[in-house]
């Protein structure tokens, strides 16, 4: 299913979705104006479609203890399988990271991290990130303040 095929009552029901994970079939289809067997019926076609992935617990990261917000640019030595492969591995398993990102430009990779404070940020860039072969250069810029942050896919 792409958005081409998504007529107007798909989208509406991704939108509330996308604002309110949690609501009730009900009361989603009180707010598309649909019954709630209907409702129920098209939000199953959207989940099997793929479309509608996955639903999750947005975690405020200040509360969570997270004060620093970074973007970490790396560059591999070697563009070769084995190192790729192997890049990508080990970011998997680093629960900081919570987006890497293979992209163009100076850098093969950015990465949003996630760090209670310097000293983990330091932990993380100097004994996690650095040694995993292959690694040739990092760049990390700090987040000073969060000008958007939106988890919500425009369906238009």
């Amino acid at each position: 299913m792409t958005n081409s095929i998504l007529d107007d009552l798909d989208k509406l029901i991704l939108a509330e979705l996308q604002a309110d994970a949690r609501i009730s079939n009900t009361e989603l289809a009180r707010r598309v104006n649909l019954s709630p067997p209907a409702t129920h019926a098209r939000v199953r076609r959207l989940e099997e479609s793929g479309l509608a992935d996955r639903y999750v617990t947005l975690v405020n990261k200040k509360q969570a203890g997270y004060d620093m917000l970074c973007f970490v640019r790396v560059r591999l030595q070697l563009h070769d399988t084995e190192q790729v492969e192997g890049f990508h591995k080990a970011v998997h398993e680093i629960p900081e990271v919570l987006e890497c990102h293979f992209v163009t430009g100076d850098h093969d990779y950015l990465l949003k991290v996630l760090a209670r404070n310097s000293e983990d940020l330091e932990d993380f860039l100097v004994n996690r990130l650095t040694p995993i072969p292959g690694v040739a250069q990092i760049h990390t810029s700090l987040v000073l303040r969060e000008v958007k942050n939106s988890t919500i896919i425009p369906l238009k």
